[in-house]
């Protein structure tokens, strides 16, 4: 049976997606088969594991294992974040260790004026699977998060946050099944149970719902929610350009226009372990006029013209597929 991470109400798939074999792994080991249900089909789900994780030092990897070509680069972005983001490394670096895939955590000093840039340091030189970025200047998340991702080195790239409100076990698992999706899907979390309060509940409903508004026929309804995994060839077709919170929809939005599935992985929202949240009910003003300017300003459109039509993409795709 599968792990009760991966039943069936844990996943909510937006567009039907294959099943193919997990890749190779680092020991060669043949995949063992587990069998369960993942959304609407049932079927035997091909996991590599590969080797055992050797013991961890209290940091995480070893140096040798985060010299070699990362599984995923994931880029944290922090903020003032000196009282929780050594914790926040730590469990996202141990727990893909354990399952045996290789991490690249970008940590992102995006502007702070507390001790989170030397935090990152220190923790750098301890430990190989951790790439320290210095954004001099706090410019908004989304600028922080793309200077990160300049830094990323895998075929899979993502960002989260550093305020540990999704559980490193969770992250693995959205990374597992990104892999299930295929070479070209968007991978995020859905927060089915969130521990926020009323006023963050609120403005959430309200956000989500004004992008329904703007953007029918998107489908999700959780759309900042963050971890997000794509590819990283995906990214560069994206060409995102926000920097500021409209970061994530655009994303989304230009990953519909593509036609690109999204896989949503339900998960339950803790409380911050530390530090303080930076999102205020000004914010909320700041959120929404992002959303219009998104829509309305002509960025989209502009993009929309470069690229190519969601049936040549598809018939591209097609056709490396048959090769």
């Amino acid at each position: 049976m599968l792990p009760p991470s991966w039943a069936a109400s844990q996943l909510r798939l937006r567009t039907p997606i294959p099943f193919p074999r997990w890749p190779p792994g680092r020991s060669g080991r043949e995949p063992t088969q587990r069998r369960g249900t993942v959304g609407d089909t049932k079927g035997d789900v091909q996991v590599n594991r590969g080797v055992d994780p050797e013991p961890e030092t209290s940091e995480g990897m070893s140096g040798s294992e985060g010299r070699d070509q990362p599984d995923v680069s994931l880029v944290m972005p922090c903020y003032n974040e000196e009282r929780i983001v050594a914790y926040s490394i730590r469990r996202l670096v141990q727990a893909f260790a354990r399952e045996g895939y290789r991490l690249e955590l970008v940590a992102v000093d995006n502007g702070s004026s507390d001790r989170t840039g030397a935090i990152i340091g220190g923790i750098a030189e301890r430990e190989a699977a951790v790439v320290p970025c210095r954004v001099e200047q706090n410019r908004g998340y989304g600028y922080g998060v793309l200077e990160g991702m300049k830094r990323c080195t895998a075929a899979w790239v993502g960002h989260i946050p550093a305020d540990s409100q999704v559980d490193a076990e969770d992250v693995v698992r959205l990374f597992e099944t990104a892999l299930i999706g295929g070479e070209r899907v968007v991978a995020k979390v859905r927060r089915r149970f969130r521990m926020d309060g009323l006023n963050r509940r609120i403005v959430t409903f309200v956000y989500n719902a004004l992008i329904r508004v703007l953007w029918p026929g998107l489908g999700s309804f959780d759309v900042n929610a963050v971890p997000k995994l794509l590819p990283r060839d995906l990214l560069a077709q994206l060409r995102l350009e926000s920097w500021g919170w409209a970061l994530d929809p655009e994303m989304m939005v230009k990953a519909h226009h593509l036609g690109v599935p999204i896989v949503e992985y339900n998960i339950m929202s803790r409380q911050r372990a530390g530090g303080v949240s930076h999102v205020r009910m000004g914010t909320a003003w700041e959120l929404f006029g992002s959303l219009l300017q998104l829509r309305f300003s002509g960025r989209l459109r502009a993009w929309r013209r470069s690229v190519q039509s969601p049936r040549a993409l598809s018939e591209t795709a097609v056709g490396m597929a048959g090769r």
